[in-house]
């Protein structure tokens, strides 16, 4: 089967511009007294607009797509909401599968959202597709953090228990998600590690994942700090939005004083700019030191998590992650979360593919099959899944 293409009359260097075009925009527009991000918090504190909720307006507005050589079905596994994408072709033996987390913040995500990625998937490699779906209140008041996260390992959980009952191998079944869905990806196959009760995930995909909330000034931040979709600013209030804190700690995280020295030193032999490759330091400046805060730092104490920050678990778990597949974006905030994880993989003896994609960007993996809106970051990124999930 030949790679995707859809999108493929663009070429790389125009999704260049593109990207490097609405980068200047944006900071010629941070220039000023009132950033963009301003105004928007400006209005949320008047009641008036909420971007999160905006942003899943438009998400969950996007049109289903459907085919006749795919069974869709909506289930729940233990409670949790689950969408299947089975091909409708008997297979002679076992298939694999896959389960995917989609991104979203913690905050939006619908039950269309990646749905194109997904039929492609299917198309292309033919497992049994699982896809987490948070339809029960994702990101409100009802369903808040760590409830997204334990909602996937449950999923996962139930799908490892029965997946015979649905012509699915359970010795091979592939984990996937897309940046806060590489994070529910990480955390899940690091909790499964001890779980001698159950098959082993046998492979794991993370597509640019958010994987670390101690330290907002690594290279890809400063570099990234404006860039379209996912800017350094918004990261860290998306963040507070989802743990339903208050906004205003943004400054005091950006700068770090969430963390006390004695965090500092215990983790800075896994997150420090030192362990990013000097290729990817160019025009880094190391942060003056921030003042701790020990107010922020109590309000934010889920952050220290390794459900939030999957980089920070130890050895011993690391050891015994399964195969990895990580993908890298150069205009991306969240870049060195990846090449951190990679690394602590490697030194873990984990077998890790590494791409990474020099004019890739945040949230391409959602524009794939949308037309003139798909880029070729974005049939890239499919078909590197698909083909390192192909060898398993």
């Amino acid at each position: 089967m030949s790679d995707v293409t859809c999108g493929k009359s663009r070429s790389q260097k125009l999704e260049g511009i593109y990207i490097t075009h609405f980068m200047e925009q944006v900071l010629q527009h941070s220039s000023r007294n009132n950033s963009p991000s301003d105004h928007e918090e400006n209005l949320e504190s008047l009641g008036i607009f909420e971007e999160h909720i905006l942003i899943r307006l438009v998400v969950d507005g996007l049109p289903a797509f459907r085919d006749s050589e795919l069974f869709i079905k909506d289930l729940h596994f233990d409670e949790v909401p689950v969408r299947i994408y089975l091909p409708r072709v008997p297979s002679a033996s076992k298939r694999r599968g896959v389960i995917f987390f989609h991104g979203g913040c913690g905050m939006f995500g619908s039950i269309t959202f990646n749905v194109v990625f997904f039929y492609f998937l299917n198309s292309l490699i033919c497992p049994y597709l699982v896809s987490q779906l948070f339809f029960r209140g994702y990101g409100t008041f009802m369903h808040k953090y760590p409830a997204q996260s334990l909602d996937c390992l449950t999923a996962t959980v139930h799908f490892l228990k029965t997946a015979e009952n649905y012509g699915v191998d359970p010795d091979r079944i592939i984990a996937c998600g897309d940046s806060v869905g590489g994070t529910y990806t990480a955390s899940v196959c690091q909790e499964l590690v001890n779980r001698g009760d159950l098959p082993k995930i046998r492979a794991q995909v993370l597509i640019y994942p958010f994987l670390q909330s101690l330290n907002f000034n690594l290279p890809s931040h400063q570099k990234n700090a404006f860039t379209a979709f996912l800017s350094q600013e918004r990261t860290v209030r998306f963040i507070l939005k989802y743990l339903n804190r208050d906004c205003s700690m943004k400054g005091a995280i950006l700068a770090g004083s969430h963390v006390p020295e004695s965090i500092n030193l215990k983790y800075k032999k896994w997150i420090n700019p030192d362990l990013i490759p000097e290729i990817f330091k160019l025009d880094y400046k190391p942060p003056l030191p921030a003042s701790f805060s020990p107010q922020v730092h109590e309000a934010t104490k889920e952050l220290f998590q390794t459900r939030f920050s999957p980089l920070i678990a130890e050895d011993a778990v690391f050891c015994h992650l399964p195969d990895t597949c990580i993908i890298t974006c150069e205009h991306d905030v969240l870049r060195d979360d990846g090449l951190l994880y990679k690394k602590r993989l490697e030194d873990n003896n984990v077998k890790v593919t590494w791409h990474h994609m020099e004019e890739g960007f945040h949230c391409a993996l959602g524009f794939f099959g949308y037309g003139i809106f798909s880029f070729p970051s974005s049939s890239k990124m499919v078909n590197l899944t698909v083909n390192f999930i192909k060898a398993y």
